[in-house]
């Protein structure tokens, strides 16, 4: 984010910026989600807790990285994976919702 807001202001135009922001908070927020589970899964040895951790790698790689390869190549066409990536952090997260239900 903040390399974007400094080093590519200049060259992006605000809709590119947009995508990039949009992909930098998308990121800390499963970043966040990521080190939680680290944390739970340490302390209940929880293995179920994997698929959601995979999940949330996995889907912000590729939600965040679309936006970012769009935003800097300029082809609309990567728009297309970005779904995808959202599709993953939405399934990790019902994972873990449901996973938790099963161990309170």
């Amino acid at each position: 984010g903040a390399f974007a807001a400094h080093a590519l202001k200049q060259t992006l135009d605000s809709e590119a910026l947009g995508w990039v922001e949009t992909g930098a908070r998308y990121e800390m927020f499963h970043a966040l989600a990521l080190m939680g589970l680290a944390g739970l899964a340490g302390k209940t040895g929880a293995k179920h807790l994997n698929k959601s951790g995979w999940g949330f790698a996995l889907g912000a790689l590729i939600f965040s990285g679309s936006l970012y390869a769009m935003a800097l190549s300029g082809q609309r066409i990567l728009g297309a994976v970005t779904p995808v990536g959202g599709i993953l952090l939405l399934a990790a997260w019902l994972n873990l919702i449901i996973s938790s239900l099963k161990y309170l």
